[in-house]
């Protein structure tokens, strides 16, 4: 009789209906957690993700997860319009001097041949470099007949060519005092004056000239030899480029 009243007594207690809130409570306990970790892998912290990574490993029993690879830490490149343009822009460039310098040097194919013209490329254009005994006569800056057609052959070539034309004058360290010219200086500015002159002639645009006479004070070779003066005295033509770029000098003839 006392042991049916016990079974009545414990059968009799009322049901608890809330237990559900501890299941629903671990489950957003979770929930927290996951996304505690995507933040902390969105902000790609390395030393968070370890740290979280190490701590849902002990909680859950087993290993953290492993580091994110490179790939996963380092961010994307950031797309660069106006540097993608400019690049686009100086490989355009490039391609068109190459070009101009490859014409150039067949133009003058004769005189490149003999070693008397120069037809380089460098990050300031392209540059013809002809020696002066092709130009003109010793002391003298008046052009010979073959310089002229020479000249004229270039000249044609750079006519509807957009970019600035530099002529540069250069003599060797040896005196000179004439009438009309009282030194290097004058000589080799009004060698450069000449050409510039027969370029306008022949139909160059005059706003894209400029003339420079640096007497004796650019050598490209040694004036003690006959040999070094002789290249000393020379008239360097230089076609400039629009989008300068630093480069190697690229010889294409001589």
């Amino acid at each position: 009789m006392q042991n049916r009243r016990a079974r009545r007594k414990f059968d009799d207690e009322p049901e608890n209906h809330e237990r559900w809130l501890i299941s629903y409570a671990d489950f957003l306990t979770l929930l927290f957690a996951f996304f505690v970790v995507m933040y902390a892998i969105s902000s790609v912290n390395l030393g968070k993700y370890r740290v979280f990574s190490d701590a849902l490993g002990d909680a859950f029993g087993g290993a953290g997860a492993a580091p994110p690879t490179n790939t996963e830490v380092q961010s994307l490149p950031i797309p660069n319009p106006a540097a993608r343009k400019r690049n686009e822009a100086i490989r355009r460039e490039k391609e068109q001097m190459t070009r101009l310098a490859k014409d150039l040097a067949s133009t003058l194919a004769p005189l490149v041949k003999e070693g008397k013209v120069r037809v380089t490329q460098n990050s300031r254009g392209v540059s013809v470099e002809i020696n002066a005994s092709v130009l003109f006569n010793p002391g003298d800056a008046r052009l010979t007949l073959e310089s002229r057609e020479a000249l004229t052959a270039v000249a044609a070539l750079l006519k509807d060519d957009p970019h600035a034309v530099q002529v540069e004058g250069h003599t060797d360290n040896t005196p000179i005092s004439t009438p009309a010219f009282p030194s290097n200086w004058e000589l080799s500015a009004v060698r450069a004056g000449t050409v510039v002159r027969l370029f306008i002639e022949a139909g160059i645009a005059p706003g894209r000239m400029s003339a420079v006479g640096h007497a004796d004070n650019l050598p490209v070779a040694p004036n003690s030899e006959v040999e070094g003066r002789a290249r000393n005295r020379r008239v360097a033509v230089t076609i400039l480029s629009g989008i300068p770029d630093p480069g190697t000098e690229i010889p294409t003839g001589g």
